[in-house]
């Protein structure tokens, strides 16, 4: 029993080699949330296989979410929230919650978890020398009484205008791991809360990137009988939009994902989340656990 277990093993690790051999020196860009930012075991083990990650020689960069604690400290502060499809609209009393919850609690708490499995993380926002540039986003929406498209102030909503990576770079290129925080300044001195699969992937884009991953609460690209798609090149993905295949909240991370790709990361992955240590397997195993996005 004891040698057939050790086989397995040993099965494992020799799978990896050719994996950690490939990426060794290459910068992995890690979109946490979801699941994997809520149960205790996730995690853990998230923060393992990122400090075992950094060990073998890559450089992972964590970009984090935080929309679920940043609803619950509202509600506590009985700060009324309203969403306009699907974004929250983020007035100056909201943004300052935003920022307290991102860039402070969930920020730090991400980075203890790997300081505690034996990292070095580091804490940033896009504030932090003014590496993330931002720009407002002002949405527009049909009124069905006047039958014209009308602009609609979401407060401090923004977009990626521009990365100035040095300061991230300085950092990943040494022991430090940087965990990101999705706010970002505006040129009028603003802070602007974005969503962090697009800085995700213009980090990425910015930096490079040999992989971007996305960690979900799916198993990935699903086809119409739910059998996991894998290995997606960009007009799969176009093909799977315009039959349906990927519909609602999916498309926007597919899109990100894409988007990714064609500003030079060479792959990206949609994982499951709720799956321990599911950035190592994806990683570093034939078989994975999601779906692979490729030009």
């Amino acid at each position: 029993m004891k040698e057939k277990i050790a086989k397995g093993i040993a099965h494992v690790l020799i799978e990896s080699l050719p994996y950690i051999q490939k990426f060794k020196g290459k910068t992995v860009v890690i979109k946490y949330g979801g699941n994997a930012m809520i149960d205790d075991n996730l995690k853990a083990s998230f923060a393992q296989d990122i400090v075992l990650m950094k060990l073998v020689g890559i450089n992972p960069i964590v970009v984090h979410g935080g929309g679920p604690q940043i609803g619950r400290l509202l509600e506590r502060l009985n700060i009324t929230t309203e969403f306009i499809n699907g974004m929250r609209v983020t007035d100056t009393e909201t943004m300052d919650v935003v920022e307290m919850v991102l860039g402070g609690q969930v920020n730090k708490d991400i980075v203890n978890l790997i300081n505690m499995a034996g990292g070095k993380a580091v804490g940033l926002t896009g504030k932090d020398a003014n590496f993330i540039r931002a720009r407002k986003i002002d949405m527009q929406q049909f009124n069905k009484q006047t039958e014209a498209s009308e602009i609609i102030d979401i407060g401090h909503v923004g977009e990626v205008s521009s990365i100035d990576s040095s300061i991230v770079e300085m950092l990943s290129q040494s022991d430090f791991i940087p965990v990101i925080a999705p706010i970002g300044v505006g040129d009028d001195g603003r802070s602007y809360n974005i969503n962090a699969d697009l800085v995700a992937g213009k980090v990425a884009e910015v930096l490079n990137a040999e992989k971007m991953i996305l960690l979900t609460n799916i198993p990935g690209i699903l086809d119409k009988q739910q059998n996991l798609l894998t290995g997606l090149t960009l007009d799969d993905i176009e093909n799977l939009i315009a039959d349906g295949t990927i519909s609602g909240g999916m498309i926007p991370k597919t899109r990100c994902g894409t988007d990714a790709l064609k500003g030079g990361v060479k792959g990206v992955h949609i994982i499951d989340g709720r799956v321990e240590h599911a950035v190592l397997l994806e990683l570093f195993t034939d078989i994975g656990v999601g779906t692979l996005l490729i030009n």
